[in-house]
């Protein structure tokens, strides 16, 4: 991975986790907790971009080299798309559905933060091809390059953040429990 690639995949990965952050500012652990009729509280949704980070991450480190790159550059734009558009639901395997891991968002939030804080430290100490680093993700069929994969990687929590702005809005002002 070239250097100016290298530095553009960690912007956009602190992007997203800043985004992230950025939407929690101000939410206590009771406004946390609060489930919208959709079942999703704001917790559950960190919860969900934790335990995400942690398979992802997995996945970059159970990655392989490969001799020629894979490159499917309409396929990197693609994933790049949906992962930002929230008007295409994307279901989350059930082992990334919340299931209550964490009791304060503080908690559900300081884990993201520290597996983002290996995944930037794995981009940090790459020097392959990305596009050569071939590894699977459970949504997609057949393989996925590490480039790929740190497309979603990055995409993740500021997708969320657009659904923990969503929750706000609706548990500031209705009756939502």
């Amino acid at each position: 991975m070239g250097e100016a690639e290298k530095l553009e995949v960690l912007r956009k990965l602190r992007a997203g986790r800043d985004a992230l952050g950025d939407v929690l500012a101000g939410v206590d652990d009771a406004t946390a907790a609060r489930k919208t009729s959709d079942g999703w509280s704001i917790l559950d949704c960190v919860e969900h971009v934790a335990v995400t980070e942690r398979y992802l991450l997995t996945r970059l480190e159970a990655s392989t080299l490969v001799d020629q790159p894979f490159e499917k550059w309409r396929r990197e734009a693609k994933i790049a798309g949906l992962a930002s558009d929230r008007a295409r639901r994307i279901e989350a395997p059930e082992q990334a559905h919340p299931h209550g891991r964490y009791t304060t968002l503080q908690e559900a939030l300081a884990t993201f933060e520290a597996t983002r804080a290996e995944v930037l430290r794995w981009v940090e100490n790459c020097d392959a091809d990305l596009r050569c680093m071939m590894t699977d993700h459970m949504l997609i069929e057949g393989p996925v390059t590490c480039a790929e994969m740190l497309i979603m990687i990055a995409a993740h929590p500021a997708r969320h953040a657009l659904q923990i702005g969503e929750i706000r809005t609706r548990v500031g002002s209705s009756h939502e429990r």
